[in-house]
């Protein structure tokens, strides 16, 4: 089973250096600890950024702060039943 804060504030650390607002996923990469290749892990969850960006239906660009892109991110996983 995921744990939704576990994996929210795994998702928050990893996207937070990013240079908000951001206008679209190649703004993140720069942040990312492992580049595209960072992975997210929670229970029986794992996925990639690489895998995020083509799970997710593009988002909401542009995000104006780490909260949003991310409360964005947790929304889309649930209703695509990924988490």
């Amino acid at each position: 089973m995921v744990d939704k804060a576990e994996l929210r504030e795994q998702l928050v650390e990893a996207f937070e250096g990013a240079d908000y607002p951001i206008n679209s996923p190649m703004d993140l990469v720069p942040a990312l600890p492992n580049g595209p290749s960072t992975s997210f892990e929670s229970g029986d969850f794992s996925m990639t950024a690489m895998e995020l960006n083509t799970k997710l239906g593009g988002g909401d660009f542009p995000y104006e702060t780490v909260d949003s892109f991310v409360d964005d991110v947790i929304e889309q996983l649930e209703s695509n039943g990924d988490i």
